[in-house]
């Protein structure tokens, strides 16, 4: 039955039409042979900068991938942590090694840089590791994240690295728009600039009040001042949106994908549960 769903998802996958997978610490659940196996059946590729063969030393799926955009070349390459793992016994490890992220992070930046305007890397390092990622090695645009689960609606920008993440079991999707530039001037969020703007004939408002004090007077003249200053500075930056989206039942279903799914409940229904009811 788990294999069956393992296929299942592949196919699901397919018709989504994903451009690349990250390979995780639960992809491995059936180990190195049978995930090397179904991503033969993928019509795009399992990526993993980092996850070496143990007898070989060599990398058991792609270490990146270049694809144009819109005239955007754009190099995705993807990371795993030994830290994503219950320890170095856990039985997903078999047969496996795993080089370490940052160092492998800043050999993938050095190889892609040349021949790429944007960088992503797919993270399966937890949150907290992105951040650290961020903070070591520069070069990478976006950090597509995931293990943790964390739902980051606001993404961070860390070194001029914007670090995504939506919670966990396909529950919410997240939609990310990029206006691109150039690789040197930056990235702002444009709920940002949205806010400023906002706020700005407001505070001109108060500031033309009859009935302000000279000292309040000031303080609006150095805020509105500020601001203006802020937005002037975001022009001709990269400029971003981001949107999580919960997956509600009002989504309408891939048809093929539904009927995969019949099927797969057809030949493998699901049990009443016949545990013990707990003590009380």
């Amino acid at each position: 039955m788990v294999t069956e769903k393992a296929h299942l998802m592949i196919e699901s996958l397919n018709l989504m039409g994903y451009d690349a997978l990250g390979v995780g610490d639960d992809d491995l659940t059936l180990g190195k042979g049978f995930l090397t196996e179904i991503s033969k059946k993928a019509k795009f590729p399992f990526l993993s900068s980092n996850l070496m063969d143990g007898e070989s030393g060599k990398l058991i799926f792609q270490s990146h991938i270049i694809k144009e955009f819109n005239g955007l070349r754009v190099g995705i390459f993807s990371l795993i942590s030994p830290d994503s793992f219950s320890g170095p016994n856990d039985p997903r490890l078999k047969g496996l090694m795993i080089q370490n992220p940052v160092e492998t992070a800043q050999r993938m930046v050095k190889e892609l840089k040349s021949n790429t305007d944007l960088i992503i890397l797919l993270s399966h390092l937890s949150y907290p590791k992105d951040v650290e990622m961020a903070q070591t090695v520069p070069g990478i645009q976006i950090i597509v994240g995931s293990h943790t689960g964390v739902s980051l609606s606001y993404p961070p920008i860390v070194k001029d690295t914007i670090i995504l993440h939506t919670p966990l079991r396909g529950m919410y999707a997240g939609r990310f728009d990029i206006t691109f530039y150039s690789r040197e001037s930056g990235f702002y969020n444009v709920a940002t600039k949205r806010s400023f703007e906002n706020n700005l004939p407001n505070l001109k408002l108060r500031l033309n009040a009859k009935e302000i004090s000279q000292a309040e007077k000031e303080q609006y003249q150095k805020i509105i001042g500020d601001i203006e200053r802020s937005l002037k500075q975001l022009q001709g930056k990269n400029e971003f949106s981001n949107l999580i989206i919960p997956l509600h039942e009002q989504f309408k279903d891939h048809p093929e994908i539904s009927r995969l799914i019949e099927d797969f409940r057809k030949t493998y229904p699901s049990e009443p549960d016949k545990s013990p009811p707990p003590k009380q």
